[in-house]
């Protein structure tokens, strides 16, 4: 069976994808969000005919204008209560330029020490994972607030 098919004993997923990009300074890129105050990782959810390397690959160029080439997998995270897996990976600039576009009205690198406080924390996670280096994937829960309630809370 097609597991793309659904039926009433079948959950659907959603599947986001993200990249954690150092550059040669140690600093991360981020993108800040056109539709709330809030910078992340960049990265968005995988379409169908899509593995998640590909879909990590066409988000950050969607999103920065940048070309990429993935390195490895960070970890795969779920999150309690959703049905939704993240797969993160690290990776390197193989071209394009930072761009505006419509997803995100500014990329830009960050010291880890200088990460904005409106970045989603569960990103942060994500981007000390990747610095962490581990030998292997981490596969862990990322509990906490959404992102549009994490918002909500930081803006009282």
């Amino acid at each position: 069976r097609d597991i793309r098919e659904s039926g009433p004993n079948m959950t659907t997923f959603t599947i986001g994808c993200f990249a954690v990009i150092f550059d040669e300074k140690g600093r991360v890129l981020l993108s800040h969000r056109r539709d709330l105050d809030i910078w992340n990782l960049p990265g968005g959810g995988l379409e169908s005919g899509e593995l998640p390397p590909e879909a990590a690959v066409r988000e950050t160029r969607e999103e920065t204008g940048l070309r990429i080439k993935i390195k490895r997998l960070v970890g795969v995270y779920g999150k309690p209560h959703r049905d939704e897996l993240v797969f993160v990976f690290t990776a390197k600039v193989i071209g394009g330029m930072i761009r505006a576009t419509t997803e995100a009205d500014e990329s830009c690198y960050f010291k880890l020490s200088k990460i904005p406080d409106n970045t989603i924390p569960k990103h942060v996670e994500r981007i000390y994972d990747a610095f962490k280096a581990p030998k292997n994937p981490c596969f862990r829960w990322q509990d906490g607030l959404s992102a549009r309630e994490w918002i909500k809370k930081l803006n009282g």
